[in-house]
C-alpha cells in the first residue's frame, strides 16, 4: 500500500508531479484503445491536461458496457482490474 510519512492515507504528492511534460502531465496521450467505450479526447483531457475536476457527474453511467460488466462480477463474485490509461499497468481491483 502507498501511504505517506505519516503512514496515513491519502497520499498528497508535490506539485511537482503536475508539472508540464511531453504531453500535458504525461510523458504520453492515453491508450487508443480504452475499454467500456470511453472516448480518447475525454480521457486524454482528464488524464493529461486537467487539474481540476474531472469527467461531468454521471459519466460514467452512460457508459453500459461498464455497467454490465460491474453487474456481471457482482454475479460472479469476481473483481474487476482497473488500469492506468496512460500506461496500462494495473492500478487495483474492486471489490475487495
Amino acid at each position: 500500500k502507498n501511504v505517506n510519512d505519516n503512514g496515513k492515507f491519502p497520499v498528497v504528492g508535490s506539485n511537482f508531479i503536475m508539472n508540464k511534460k511531453a504531453h500535458g502531465t504525461s510523458a504520453t496521450p492515453v491508450q487508443k484503445s480504452l475499454r467500456w467505450g470511453v472516448d480518447f479526447q475525454t480521457a486524454d483531457r482528464i488524464c493529461n491536461y486537467n487539474r481540476h475536476l474531472a469527467e461531468h457527474s454521471g459519466y460514467f453511467k452512460k457508459k453500459y458496457k461498464f455497467l454490465k460488466e460491474v453487474e456481471k462480477c457482482k454475479q460472479e463474485k469476481k473483481t474487476m482490474t482497473f488500469y492506468d490509461s496512460n500506461t496500462g499497468k494495473p492500478l487495483y481491483e474492486a471489490p475487495k
